[in-house]
């Protein structure tokens, strides 16, 4: 993105430091109300470009510019959102967020420095996981912001009235909804070195082919969900059932090389073919078993791995 530089007078703009500092905190925030990494750089981008369509004398008048564009992303948020749900419901197949490879610190953190009490740091990480994200999905817009800016990013309720345009009191409510969604639809993960053992247990069954091995790691009712978008060759039926899916699985492992990475702030895998990134796979949990897998398939969603090698 190319920035202006001062008001004419050939020097940098001052507050210019200030203001692109903001952009991973935004980035954070958009990708967590939009799931796509690509659409939330374009929210960000179009934020910066309405902060310089304000005059000089405008910008200066903006007592916290971190505030305004934190407002003003947050209302560019919540329009993609309501289009996207429209655009969701003519994807081919099923939708899953895209996934986010390392080394991006994909942490949250108020405006002005603020530090992030480290209570407050699992939810901030479990915040992009990918059972997290589509729990969101299930979300209303309006709930979705208002739970993310609050619950997550500690908004008061106050500001976060003022991006969405509803009461405190509505926003307070919408919170709450959105609360009682996430405690309704998911289970609490095990710790992150708990989920990487089972998945590089799974790993290694899977390259062994081990049927039964892979099924003792897989919960009786797992299921999986995987986006091609039409992109890419997927599984047309819905795979549920341990023995169904763990089959499925050592029947596709032709060809592929099977690598562990983190996916969103969790252990999971990618798969290679000629070495290239062609599936992503992100796991939830309940104890020692794998309940459900996401695998990605849709190469628009893998651009930021095959960029990163």
């Amino acid at each position: 993105m190319t920035t202006p530089s001062g008001p004419g007078d050939g020097r940098p703009d001052p507050t210019l430091s200030a203001i692109m500092s903001e952009r991973r905190r935004l980035i954070n925030l958009s990708y967590r109300l939009l799931g796509s990494l690509a659409e939330a750089e374009d929210a960000v981008q179009e934020t910066y470009a309405r902060w310089y369509t304000l005059s000089p004398q405008e910008q200066r008048a903006i007592a916290s510019p971190g505030a305004w564009l934190t407002k003003v992303a947050g209302r560019i948020c919540l329009n993609v959102l309501g289009s996207a749900r429209a655009r969701r419901e003519n994807y081919v197949g099923d939708w899953i967020p895209e996934p986010l490879p390392e080394p991006a610190e994909w942490s949250g953190g108020r405006a002005g420095g603020a530090t992030v009490d480290p209570a407050d740091r699992v939810t901030l990480d479990e915040s992009i996981s990918m059972a997290f994200l589509v729990v969101l999905e299930a979300m209303t817009p309006t709930e979705r912001v208002a739970f993310i800016l609050h619950d997550v990013f500690r908004y008061p309720f106050a500001e976060v009235a003022d991006i969405v345009g509803r009461t405190p009191a509505a926003c307070r409510k919408l919170a709450s909804s959105g609360r009682r969604r996430l405690r309704g639809s998911r289970t609490p993960p095990p710790p992150t070195a708990r989920q990487a053992a089972v998945v590089r247990n799974f790993k290694d069954a899977w390259e062994a082919k081990d049927i039964d091995a892979l099924i003792g790691l897989l919960d009786p009712q797992v299921g999986a969900t995987t986006d091609g978008g039409g992109l890419a060759t997927v599984v047309r039926r819905p795979v549920e059932g341990a023995e169904q899916l763990a089959r499925g699985l050592v029947g596709r492992l032709a060809g592929l090389t099977i690598l562990e990475r983190t996916v969103n702030g969790q252990p999971g895998l990618v798969a290679q073919q000629d070495g290239t990134i062609v599936t992503v796979y992100a796991f939830a949990f309940a104890g020692d078993r794998i309940t459900h897998i996401w695998a990605v398939r849709n190469p628009e969603k893998l651009q930021p791995w095959r960029a990163g090698g």
